[in-house]
Order: C-alpha cells, then structure tokens, then sequence
C-alpha cells in the first residue's frame, strides 16, 4: 500500500478518537461524575501518547519518503540520461542512414534519370527503324549498309566487290572473291519482312495460321528468285547467301519453319543472320588467307630453287678459280725452280777460271745440261745443313 495513504488513514483514524473522546467528555461533565473525569484524563493521556508516537512514525516514514524519492531522482536521472544517450545514439544513427540512404536514392535517380533518356532515345531510334523497315526500297538499303558494315569490318577490299552487274544481267548486293573452287559467292540482302510483321501483329489462330502459310510462302518464293538470280554456272560458286538483317526473324524461321530452311538448303541457299553471316565471313577469311599462304610458298619454293642454281654456279666458278690458283701456284714454283737454276749458274760462272779455253766446259756444267729438269732440281734445292754452315 502507498505510504500517504497509511499515514492519511492512521490521521483520520486519530482525528475521530478525538472527536470521540470529546464527546465523551462533554457527556460526563453534563452528568457529572468524578469516575467520567478520571476516564476522559486516562484517554487524554493515551490520545497524547498515539499523537507521539504517530508523529514519529510520520518523521521516519517521512525520512524513509525522501531517501526514496532522492534514490528515485537519482534512478530516474540516470536512466533519463541513459535514454537520452540512446536516443541520440539512435538518431545520429538513423541521420546518418537517412543520408546514405538518400545520397544513394539520389544516385540511382540519376541512373534512372539516365536509363529513361536513353530508352527515349531508344525508343525514337526503333521508331525510326520502324519506318524504315516499312518501305521496301529502304529496308533494301538498310539491310545493304548492315551487311556491308559486316563484310567490310571483316574481309579485306581485295575480296569482295558491292552491286556487281553478273553476266544474266542481274546486279548482286555483294560478291565475295573466293577462289575456284567453289567460286565468287553472291550475297542477298532483301527480305520479305511484311509477312514476317503480319505473323507478328496476329491475334487469333486463324490469322497466326493463314500469316504463317503467307511467311513461308514469301521465303520459298525469295529462296527461288535468289537462286535463279545469282546462281550462274561458270560464273559463281553453286551456293548463295540470303542475309536477314534481323536476329529475331532469323529464330523464328529456325525455330517454327524448318521445312522452310530445308527447301533453302535443297535450293543452295544459306540463310545468315548478323552473327551467322560474321562466322562465315571469318570462314571465309581463313580461307583466303590459306590460298595466299599456298600462293607464297609456291613463291618461295621458286625463289629456292633460283638460290639453288645460283649456289651450284658459285661452287663451279670456285671451283675453276681453285684450278687458276693451283695452275698459279705450278708456274710460281717453276719460276722459283728456274730462278734458283740461274743463281746457281751464276756462282759456277763466278767459281770458273778465265783462262780455260774458249769451248770448253766443266764437267759439272756439262751433267747439269744434260741431267732431267726435275732431277737439276733436286740438286739446286739448298741444303738446310750447309746453309746452316
């Protein structure tokens, strides 16, 4: 129970023992009596006592009210000033996450407001090509710019030629130069595309029906006319490509045609979309690089041969220069041969005595002259020992 209401009752508990007490009082004086006195001095004398000892349980329980309400101040300041922490903590908490939060809301707002221009730009180009693709004479000639952007960026010049008039009299949109065989390949770039957005633009199975059978028909019917066109004995390869500028439209015939695709094929006509005509042109360019690699080595292989015959000449001229250099070095040795036999003539005509007789020769002189060239030689050679001598 609350401590102000004990003391509020014991109070009123005390005020009506007063009252009580005085009327008693006033009774026993209206009657009298000595004995009502001595009753009304004993309760005084009690009443005087409960006041006493009432007012000291209020002062303690006045003390124990205060110590309370310091220890409950105290409480309630530390956790007003603990929550106040926490609830800085968590605003400053939540102010920061409220930036980054919006930092980045901001952010991909941007991305967004980015995103939507370009989709509007998209969405003004598919316009645009739209239209375009909706007159022939310009679906023609964006289906041309694409698949000679494609050609171009892939084939050397030297390899392909654009609108080339063949011998029918027929004008081809590109001619790739391939070797024989299989020949120069014609390429098509125009296609049938408004029975392909009627197949689209359908609702009901029966106009999905009758725009399927009129999309088929339109293939076979372009297959047909390329085939005629710009497959010519002698001229060009016996295949054509027909290029479909689309991807979409390149699926939907693969995927729900393919009796379509076989006719082409039986036909020789390679359907090719973007990615598609971009394999084969890597193809083909391997292939055109093997034919020039074959051309230069049959280049090198002749410059070979041409080196050959030049080495087979140089060994035979060295050869005959090493027979000048031998013949050289004979007529150097006959010359040293002939030149030692003059010196040794010369010391037999130094040794001679003047006063022999005219006619008369040495014996020495005489075997010399008639002694073999090679055998004189032998004898003219110096002798180590006696130069050393």
């Amino acid at each position: 129970m609350d401590l102000s209401l004990i003391v509020a009752i014991a109070a009123a508990f005390g005020l009506g023992l007063m009252l009580a007490l005085l009327l008693m009082s006033r009774r026993g004086a209206a009657a009298g009596g000595d004995p009502a006195r001595a009753d009304i001095k004993e309760v005084s004398g009690r009443l005087a006592q409960m006041a006493e000892s009432q007012a000291a349980v209020q002062a303690r329980m006045a003390e124990q009210m205060q110590a309370q309400e310091r220890a409950l101040a105290k409480a309630v300041e530390e956790r007003l000033a603990d929550f106040s922490k926490r609830v800085g903590d968590r605003l400053q908490e939540s102010a920061t996450q409220s930036h980054t939060t919006l930092t980045d809301l901001r952010e991909r707002l941007a991305v967004i407001d980015r995103a939507q221009k370009n989709i509007t730009e998209l969405s003004a180009q598919v316009v645009g090509l739209q239209d375009v693709l909706s007159n022939k004479q310009a679906r023609g000639a964006f289906g041309e710019v694409q698949m000679g952007d494609i050609v171009s960026s892939i084939l050397p010049p030297s390899a392909y030629s654009l609108q080339v008039t063949l011998s029918n009299g027929k004008r081809v949109d590109c001619l790739i130069r391939l070797p024989n065989p299989p020949g120069p390949i014609a390429i098509d770039s125009k296609f049938p595309l408004e029975s392909y957005e009627a197949l689209r633009s359908a609702r009901s199975e029966a106009e999905k029906l009758q725009a399927s059978r009129a999309f088929a028909a339109a293939v076979r019917t372009h297959v047909a006319d390329i085939a005629q066109k710009y497959i010519v004995p002698g001229e060009t390869a016996e295949s054509a490509l027909m290029f479909l500028p689309s991807e979409a439209v390149y699926a939907e015939l693969h995927a729900a045609f393919r009796g379509v695709v076989e006719d082409s094929y039986r036909a020789r006509v390679w359907i090719v979309s973007p990615t598609t005509l971009m394999a084969t042109l890597n193809t083909v360019r391997a292939v055109l690089k093997d034919v020039h690699m074959r051309e230069q080595a049959g280049v090198i292989q002749g410059e070979v041969r041409t080196i050959l015959k030049d080495v087979l000449r140089l060994d035979d001229r060295v050869a005959k220069l090493q027979r000048h250099f031998d013949q050289a070095s004979e007529d150097v040795r006959q010359i040293r041969i002939s030149t030692e036999k003059v010196a040794k003539r010369a010391e037999r005509i130094e040794e001679m005595d003047f006063e022999t007789p005219e006619g008369t020769e040495t014996q020495a002189e005489t075997q010399l002259e008639t002694q073999p060239e090679t055998q004189v030689d032998e004898q003219l050679a110096p002798q180590p020992a006696l130069e050393q001598k």
